[in-house]
């Protein structure tokens, strides 16, 4: 019975320590970018869109964005093609635009029935509906790469229309240009784009690492905040590079557009919104903005 008293008071414990959350929180958007390796795992998959659902029920207004990398280069694959990227970016003639935009339907669907099974309205919904995301064509180290799509315009209307009647959107990053052509979009930039359009809360990013380090064979080097500004000054200095450039420069972009705060998490981490959003420390790294106040 004293077990038990103590693991329910621990319980107790936690809800207590969120209440401030969910009191600042409350009725606020909030973007997730879910990508990586969190849509790799059946267990993680489930993390994320619990989390996600938790968010909804206590009172979060979330938008998810999803991409879908790993599984459009396996059905390329599976199509006799080797998937090609130049400056990071996949070059997508138009076999590749239809692959990718299938695939893309296929996980928003897929997340649309776990977020529906935990008795949580979601409608999913494409860059191209409503002309959500408006794009112009994106060269790639000055090359042409194809049908991939730099965004120039949001229309939140719709985004904001499923809010309003309860439903959690599913975003997949598609969108056309001014000649209806369709584009696939890199999914950090769409979430970004969608964020700043929302004016949301929070923009969190589900990555492959924990976060932002100084010194990445550093493990004491870990970043967890860092004001824009800062952010900045490392970009400048070429201490970060590779893949983390084109992220923290989202992260930056979305602060300066609007968005009070920026996360960059471990989606690996299981529950690690919940961690990040819900606990005095979080786990992962925040942006903000030089001057911003912090619950303690």
């Amino acid at each position: 019975m004293e077990s038990y008293m103590n693991e329910a008071q621990q319980k107790a414990q936690v809800l207590v320590e969120a209440l401030p959350y969910i009191q600042k929180f409350n009725r606020k958007i909030i973007v997730v970018k879910y990508g990586g390796s969190a849509m790799e795992s059946e267990e993680l998959q489930r993390s994320v869109i619990q989390d996600v659902t938790l968010l909804k029920l206590v009172g979060f207004k979330p938008i998810i964005v999803h991409g879908g990398g790993k599984e459009i280069s396996r059905w390329v694959k599976k199509t006799g093609k080797e998937a090609q990227f130049i400056g990071g970016m996949r070059v997508t003639d138009e076999d590749t635009m239809e692959i990718a935009e299938m695939v893309l339907g296929r996980v928003s669907k897929k997340l649309v029935a776990m977020v529906e099974a935990l008795g949580v309205k979601a409608v999913s919904v494409s860059g191209k509906d409503g002309q959500l995301l408006t794009v112009k064509k994106r060269l790639a180290d000055g090359q042409d790469i194809g049908f991939v799509g730099e965004v120039t315009k949001v229309n939140p209307k719709i985004l904001y229309d499923l809010l309003e009647s309860d439903y959690l959107p599913i975003v997949a990053p598609i969108g056309l240009d001014e000649d209806f052509l369709t584009y696939n979009i890199n999914a950090d930039e769409a979430a970004c784009s969608i964020a700043k359009a929302v004016g949301a809360d929070k923009l969190v990013y589900l990555t492959d690492i924990e976060g932002l380090y100084r010194d990445l064979n550093d493990p004491s080097t870990f970043i967890s905040r860092i004001s824009i500004e800062e952010a900045d000054e490392m970009i400048a200095s070429g201490i970060v590079g590779g893949g983390m450039l084109p992220k923290l420069a989202n992260c930056t972009d979305a602060v300066r557009g609007g968005v009070h705060r920026v996360h960059i998490l471990d989606g690996r981490v299981l529950h690690s919104i919940l961690l990040e959003i819900f606990t005095k420390k979080g786990i992962g790294t925040v942006f903000y903005r030089e001057g911003d106040v912090f619950m303690e």
